[in-house]
């Protein structure tokens, strides 16, 4: 479950104003549901890819007893 603002609300906000876990959310998101983006759909989603790749490296040194493997967005 995702606890954030709904996309209704984000898609009034630039993209630069998004949170990290409100990127990395909607990227998985939109990335299962790729197959059935519309072409508004399919242009956000690109838009946040390039946000995410613009903020530089996520994640990242494989995990340790401390803390997970891969970003945790939820």
């Amino acid at each position: 479950m995702f606890i954030g603002r709904e996309l209704s609300e984000l898609t009034m906000t630039p993209l630069s104003r998004w949170e990290l876990n409100e990127l990395l959310y909607y990227h998985h998101a939109m990335s299962q549901l790729a197959a059935y983006l519309n072409a508004e759909g399919s242009s956000l989603h690109a838009r946040i890819v390039r946000e995410l790749e613009s903020r530089g490296p996520v994640g990242g040194d494989g995990g340790g007893w401390d803390h997970a493997s891969s970003p945790i967005y939820d």
